[in-house]
């Protein structure tokens, strides 16, 4: 059962047809996922406008020392939000995967097009915090639902095609802000946050709830165990999984969240030291953080073939080790070159390889737990790491304005993933493992 050979013959070739049902299912959750990714990335985008009308209007100067501090501060928010988004899991595990999935969509969807009405900074830092509880629970609302739906022989790959949605919604918001964001503004990208409103509504009455979850629970909710799983999940039989998942995701948000958010910044500044109007310096921008979601998209099409291969360690290893060598090749040395705004861009994409590593976690979660705590697993072990990342987002807010430079900063978060590399000594291999009941 562990062999190369018979890994991938579970894999590849895909035999189980999937049902009407389970592609339906399946691009509601991508769909959402997708969405999930472009409300994320929005604010990233239109930081710098938006904060320039925001902050006079709340009694700051829109110096760029300020704009600096406050973005760090609007991310540090939405990451401690993202934090508390662990909520949704224990409530998927009790109420079922579509509602509360249907639920977290319209949650972020409605605060990140709130976003847009905002009158000063504070509103807007509200806004932006309350739109990272829904967006997080997301992630892990999709990927339990995927693992349960989709037949044994296709859940792997399925829970790559998934991931490429966040960074499908990258590309999108980067298209969106070339198109739209140019031409009306800051708050007009924020109102197309609203979008996911739409994929909610089609998802609670077209999605039907995984067999798995039936299975364990009965059709009515109120039949699922009234017990806690987030006091489950640290039981003896789970708790140092429990614990190795979490240090890894926050290893992967702490070691690509300064490079991903930050990455239109860097190129904006490259642009403007090279010559370029502040026009084709935001067109610029939405270029690399397409490219950046192009590399992450492949990333995570191919991890589920190298995880049956080589296992799930070593699979996210080489991801950790790309993903490290080219963000200090492109913060700490390409941002340094006297031309190095196109030598920037390319490397973007191989940072965005190293960040399809995200797949894993779709992959491999689902596969420690059992049906009756996975989705509090999954949500526990992707979101507590979010805490750790807002504090690191206002140490690079400090960095930055302290050294007067981006790329030194942001290159040094690349050491993190040394510690995730040597965190996966005690991660449970489950190559060729099926999905726990």
């Amino acid at each position: 059962m562990n062999t190369s050979s018979r890994a991938i013959g579970e894999v590849l070739p895909l035999k189980t047809r999937l049902n009407r049902e389970q592609i339906i299912g399946f691009w509601a959750a991508w769909s959402g996922w997708t969405l999930d990714g472009m409300d994320s990335v929005i604010f990233a985008l239109v930081l710098v406008p938006a904060l320039k009308e925001l902050l006079p209007l709340s009694g700051f100067a829109a110096t760029p020392g300020v704009i600096g501090l406050a973005g760090s501060l609007m991310f540090a928010l939405f990451l401690v939000g993202w934090g508390f988004s662990y909520i949704w899991g224990p409530l998927a595990d009790r109420f079922g995967r579509v509602r509360v999935l249907a639920a977290t969509t319209l949650f972020y969807a409605v605060f990140t097009g709130l976003a847009a009405v905002s009158h000063n900074v504070w509103e807007l830092a509200i806004f932006r915090f309350l739109a990272g509880v829904g967006v997080g629970g997301e992630w892990a609302l999709a990927g339990t639902y995927v693992a349960e739906a989709w037949p044994e022989d296709r859940r792997r790959a399925g829970a790559g095609y998934l991931q490429t949605g966040y960074y499908a919604g990258f590309f999108l918001a980067s298209a969106l802000n070339y198109t739209i964001g140019t031409h009306y503004g800051w708050r007009v990208m924020f109102l197309c946050g609203l979008l996911p409103v739409v994929v909610a509504l089609y998802t609670l009455l077209k999605v039907r709830e995984p067999r798995k979850w039936k299975r364990t629970h009965g059709d009515a909710p109120a039949s699922a165990p009234s017990k806690g799983p987030l006091r489950d999940i640290f039981s003896k039989p789970y708790r140092q999984r429990t614990i190795v998942n979490s240090v890894l995701v926050t290893v992967a948000i702490l070691g690509l969240w300064g490079g991903s958010i930050y990455l239109p910044t860097a190129v904006i500044q490259l642009a403007e030291r090279q010559g370029f109007d502040a026009i084709t310096a935001i067109k610029l921008a939405s270029a690399t953080t397409a490219i950046y979601s192009i590399g992450t998209i492949i990333g995570c099409l191919i991890l589920p073939f190298l995880a049956d291969r080589y296992g799930r360690r070593p699979t996210l290893a080489a991801y950790y080790a790309t993903a490290a060598l080219f963000l200090v090749a492109g913060f700490g040395w390409a941002f340094y070159l006297h031309s190095g705004l196109f030598p920037f861009m390319a490397l973007s994409f191989f940072i965005g390889l190293g960040g399809g590593n995200a797949a894993m976690y779709a992959l491999w979660l689902p596969e420690q737990y059992p049906t009756s705590i996975r989705a509090t697993a999954f949500a526990f072990s992707t979101s507590i790491g979010r805490f750790f990342a807002a504090g690191v987002s206002l140490c690079l807010g400090v960095a930055v304005s302290h050294f007067g430079t981006l790329g030194i900063p942001i290159a040094l978060t690349a050491s993190i993933f040394v510690v995730g590399i040597i965190t996966l000594r005690w991660a449970i291999e489950t190559r060729g493992a099926p999905l726990p009941d």
